[in-house]
């Protein structure tokens, strides 16, 4: 029997029930911080600014 476990997508240690996705209050925590500083992006066209074409 194979034991497979899920691990925390910041640091690649097993998942903590408690904490899941992550391991711990400090992976979940940097992983808030990547997201308040645009650290994850989904590929795609720029956007468009939209007060580029105004006068």
């Amino acid at each position: 029997m194979t034991s497979s476990f899920k691990k925390c997508p910041v640091c690649g240690k097993p998942r903590s029930e408690e904490h899941s996705p992550f391991c711990s209050t400090r992976c979940k925590d940097r992983d808030l911080v990547r997201w308040l500083d645009d650290g994850y992006a989904i590929p795609g066209a720029p956007a468009i600014d939209e007060d580029e074409g105004k006068a």
